[in-house]
């Protein structure tokens, strides 16, 4: 058994002297280094031009849209910006930490940054965002407002509507039951024989409710403030969902663009800062 100790330790010894000679298994591996370096900026570069991409075609509005949907279409695009706001972040992180491998390896650019630098330009976007979502949440809540007046507005239009239509057909029911000479039109129809099935029950109703109705003249009245009842029920039902929508799409897109705005702010301060520092050796040279 004491044998096989210096075997295995010697064992030992050729593993961890193999993997020191083997330079792709090491993070120090200047190949493998800079290989990382140049995948996180891609990706960041990617992401950022992808996300610029697709907030410049969401922000054309469609054809066709008047004044009255342009509020409607300003809250849902400044929802779809919120919700793909935090992508070009990401990618700006990706930018700044594959400078930060290949300086961290001695593979960076040098002690001078340019203008024209992938992380002062990343840092500068970072800055217009996050300016663009801070102007984003009062733009927001002016045009949820209006959208919401609008959609109330429209829910007291359709309401006014069925009442009048509630109140003609009122009219109409008492002229019918004055007018005997439609009441007896409607009993010689009904027997006449020349209507059967479905239209003879319907004409049989008809004379029903007829009857009802001048046998109790307030009937008439209850069915129509029944009618009302259950408008006005719906009517602040639609209203309550319209209120109740309109403040969750503010809590949610405002956190969201006042939450993205910090972060940009953070990252487009402190980087520019770093970089105007420079660990205190590095210069800008503005080109």
């Amino acid at each position: 058994m004491a044998s096989l100790i210096p075997l295995r330790l010697g064992a030992l010894n050729f593993i961890r002297t193999d993997c020191q000679k083997t330079p792709l298994l090491t993070m120090n591996n200047p190949a493998f280094t800079a290989f990382t370096a140049l995948a996180l900026k891609a990706v960041g570069v990617v992401m950022i031009v992808s996300s610029l991409v697709d907030y410049i075609i969401l922000a054309i509005p469609p054809q066709g849209l008047g004044a009255d949907g342009l509020p409607g279409w300003l809250v849902n695009l400044t929802g779809q910006i919120s919700d793909r706001g935090i992508i070009p972040m990401i990618g700006i992180v990706l930018i700044v930490g594959g400078f930060w491998i290949a300086d961290s390896a001695g593979a960076g650019g040098g002690d001078r940054v340019s203008a024209f630098d992938l992380r002062f330009l990343s840092f500068v976007l970072a800055g217009l965002l996050g300016l663009m979502f801070l102007l984003a949440i009062p733009l927001h809540l002016v045009n949820l407002q209006r959208t919401r007046n609008e959609a109330i507005q429209q829910i007291d239009q359709s309401v006014n509507v069925a009442e009048t239509q509630i109140e003609s057909q009122s009219e109409q029911l008492n002229q019918l039951l004055q007018d005997e000479t439609r009441i007896s039109e409607l009993d010689r129809a009904i027997a006449s024989g020349q209507f059967a099935g479905p239209q003879l029950e319907q004409l049989q109703n008809i004379r029903q409710q007829i009857d009802q109705l001048r046998a109790d003249p307030a009937l008439l009245d209850n069915q129509i403030e029944e009618a009302r009842t259950q408008l006005r029920e719906r009517r602040q039902q639609a209203e309550s969902r319209a209120r109740g929508t309109a403040i969750k799409t503010a809590i949610r897109t405002t956190v969201n663009c006042g939450l993205l705005t910090v972060g940009y702010f953070l990252i487009a301060g402190l980087g520019l800062r770093s970089l105007a520092g420079a660990g205190g050796g590095r210069r800008m040279a503005m080109k």
